[in-house]
């Protein structure tokens, strides 16, 4: 048998090249060329022992050249690959069961957004450049309609469920409600100016998400720009509760979501709940307990006291829990504090009358006059450290601490739109037509649970994942008519990260 080179792992973990060959079932060893510690000196030992092999043929006594080999010539990179961080999130579709969609242009727009967002068009680019086969725009466009058609987002809504439930069944979600802006001026009825979460004057889409207490996504539901925000909490626990045929379950919501007839659907629903109070709530609901009890409250403690919501038959008491941190209360002493001084100095002529708060401006005769609303300052200074909540869970089951542990939770859906945001970069929304907005939330949403499930699995972020993985990069050079492909060198920060989802990468 001619010779050849071969690669031989060391006790050391280098990577050994040799020029060996083969006679009487017996390899012997001709020249061991040198141990690669990596990617770049395995390819050099690679090219040094291929030019050996066919360029002094004479000097090893080597016999006759082989038929078909071409002169040896430069090391060529035929390509590269950053194929490390392409198993790692497609490792993670795969495991959250998205791949039973059969749809690998879906699978492309997901695991690019994660990689790196950016427009449907420009996802071509990013594929290109970890690597791997990107479509035709066209077809990407095509699969927008196909996820719309074959109604992706229940499929993916329900293989997040159904991951959510692997670890214990999920009886507390948690809702929260953004806005996401478009690069237009002109409204349309989807696309309406609304409130902004980001003080925007752009037309907008409200988006409904629907999480665990960890902060798994469970359901993404899209309405008008204009659309109030207590007349959206409703309707997605509505098709989330539909979709997973669930009769029990708590909510967990701010006090932008408070109504009594929010909270009394949700009651007839057979949703228990837990929703901020809002803070001018206060002193109508503990000047009782003050008075009885006097306004000494000890640090962490919770107060128990209730409120009739609604009027009429819709009329119906609420417990509400009210928690006392040290920690809130001089946060909120010191924003006091400092609107006082600018509220003075209003009243002193020193400001322009703006709204400042604890100003109260007055028209007379001489015009208007501003002068500090010390009543108004006293109320906030007996607000400053209370947070209320409201629930219908009965107390004998939950007591107060533990309903302030689990709405003090809520930052995780927080947490879960600022990933969206950011780091997926859902906004601003380049899409007219409600289909393709619609298909562009449904890829937000699977790439949101994919990050999530990967950052949950390695505790770092998903930005901080990509930024290990994307640079290690497997490369294809052809060194005198041979293909060989050179594995990255894993750093510290890479191993650590791989060494916590080796069933992602099969390493």
């Amino acid at each position: 048998m001619s010779p050849f080179v071969r690669k031989v792992k060391t006790a050391s973990g280098a990577t050994a090249v040799q020029i060996v060959e083969k006679r009487n079932g017996q390899r012997r060893i001709l020249e061991h060329v040198g141990s690669a510690h990596d990617a770049a000196e395995l390819a050099v030992l690679m090219s040094a022992a291929l030019q050996r092999l066919h360029g002094s043929q004479d000097m090893l006594d080597l016999g006759q050249e082989p038929k078909g080999r071409q002169p040896a010539g430069e090391p060529v990179v035929e390509a590269s690959r950053s194929e490390l961080l392409w198993q790692v999130v497609c490792g993670a579709y795969r495991e959250l069961g998205f791949d039973a969609l059969a749809d690998e242009v879906f699978e492309s727009l997901v695991t690019a957004r994660v990689i790196e967002p950016t427009s449907k068009a420009d996802t071509l680019r990013v594929l290109s450049e970890v690597g791997v086969p990107a479509p035709h725009e066209n077809t990407l466009y095509k699969c927008l309609a196909r996820c719309v058609a074959r109604d992706y987002r229940s499929q993916v809504a329900t293989a997040c469920w159904r991951h959510a439930n692997a670890g214990g069944p999920v009886g507390l979600v948690m809702n929260d409600l953004t806005t996401l802006h478009f690069e237009v001026t002109d409204e349309d009825r989807l696309r309406r100016v609304g409130m902004s979460k980001e003080h925007r004057v752009d037309p907008q889409v409200t988006v409904g998400l629907l999480v665990t207490a960890s902060g798994f996504p469970l359901e993404i539901a899209l309405f008008e720009g204009n659309k109030a925000e207590t007349k959206t909490l409703v309707p997605v626990i509505e098709q989330f509760k539909a979709r997973h045929a669930i009769t029990e379950l708590v909510v967990v919501a701010d006090a932008g979501m408070l109504s009594a007839a929010n909270l009394n659907a949700l009651e007839d629903a057979g949703c228990s709940f837990i929703v901020g109070s809002k803070q001018s709530r206060v002193p109508y609901d503990l000047d009782a307990h003050f008075k009885n009890h006097g306004n000494a409250t000890p640090v962490d403690a919770t107060i128990e006291t209730s409120r009739d919501m609604g009027t009429g038959k819709e009329k119906r008491t609420r417990r509400v829990v009210y928690h006392f941190s040290w920690k809130r209360h001089r946060r909120e002493m010191r924003a006091i504090n400092a609107q006082v001084v600018k509220a003075e100095k209003v009243a002193a002529g020193e400001r322009p009358v703006a709204r400042d708060r604890f100003v109260t401006v007055t028209a007379d005769k001489d015009g208007k006059k501003a002068e500090v609303n010390w009543p108004i300052i006293e109320r906030a200074r007996f607000c400053a450290g209370f947070k209320g909540y409201v629930t219908n869970l009965p107390a004998d089951i939950v007591d107060g601490a533990a309903v302030v542990a689990a709405y003090h939770d809520l930052w995780r859906i927080e947490e879960s739109f600022r990933m969206a945001k950011s780091d997926l970069q859902a906004r601003p929304v380049f899409h007219r037509k409600r289909d393709s907005i619609e298909a562009h939330l449904t890829i937000v949403f699977a790439a949101l649970a994919v990050a999530r499930y990967l950052q949950q699995r390695t505790g770092v972020t998903i930005k901080k994942l990509v930024q290990t993985l994307r640079p290690l990069k497997s490369v294809t050079i052809t060194i005198a008519g041979q293909q060989v492909t050179a594995k990255p060198r894993l750093n510290a920060d890479a191993t650590a990260i791989l060494d916590k989802i080796p069933d992602l990468t099969g390493h």
